[in-house]
């Protein structure tokens, strides 16, 4: 569940293979290596470390070390650096990133803290999070969104953006990949997963998950039978 103060859920993933294809992170992204140091790259520019923080909305390649890495998406939140792709984590943000790793969501919450601080978006957004959480199939409309935050459309979807990080259709898709992710983990089909979050059909989540992870879904079904942990929405 959301801690008292965000109403965001992170999402943690453990990530079985060597490599992701280039994609970009739809959220700000922790990855920890788990025999050795986890590479980010693109265009020459490249970052190392054994815990590294990803900057959203940048097409990057990854690679890491034998045993591959758990990942943890911090949705809702703000990329807290100036570096362009990535930042590696050291002493105590270092050390705080690892305890969010193991899946408490106070220490998710104590990460979330230390790398941006602050009280959370607004109350009627904060619901807003809350009821996309809730019904994932929903598939709240902008109609709705703008009634929630009585405020006219275009301007509602902008207050949406500024306090998320995220246009109001990708936030839903992001979640919905998350939750369909959570259920593949679980045991459960592509297609029923698929259905169950909302997507039109199965090409449809595995576009979203190719653009999302760098890998197909089939692939990272493979990757949490040998991953380390079990996927979580925190």
């Amino acid at each position: 569940m959301p801690d008292p103060i965000s109403p965001f859920l992170a999402a943690r993933f453990p990530v079985g293979s060597r490599a992701l294809a280039p994609h970009a992170n739809a959220v700000t992204t922790l990855l920890v290596g788990r025999t050795g140091p986890v590479r980010i790259e693109v265009d020459g520019v490249r970052v190392e470390g054994d815990m590294l923080l990803v900057r959203p909305d940048v097409v990057h390649g990854v690679a890491f070390a034998e045993r591959g890495a758990d990942v943890l998406y911090l949705n809702g939140l703000a990329f807290p650096f100036v570096a362009p792709l990535g930042q590696a984590l050291t002493g105590k943000l270092a050390q705080a990133a690892s305890d969010a790793m193991q899946g408490d969501a106070s220490a998710v919450a104590d990460l979330r803290d230390r790398l941006a601080g602050g009280t959370g978006p607004r109350p009627d957004i904060a619901a807003v999070v809350r009821a996309i959480y809730a019904d994932p199939m929903a598939r709240m409309t902008q109609d709705e969104l703008a009634r929630r935050l009585g405020m006219e459309r275009t301007r509602a979807l902008r207050a949406f953006a500024a306090a998320t990080g995220q246009s109001f259709r990708m936030f839903k898709l992001w979640f919905a990949v998350q939750h369909a992710t959570q259920a593949m983990a679980e045991g459960a089909l592509v297609r029923t997963a698929a259905m169950d979050a909302g997507f039109a059909d199965t090409a449809h989540l595995s576009r979203m998950f190719r653009r999302a992870f760098g890998l197909t879904p089939s692939a990272a079904i493979a990757g949490l039978a040998m991953g380390r942990g079990k996927a979580a929405l925190l």
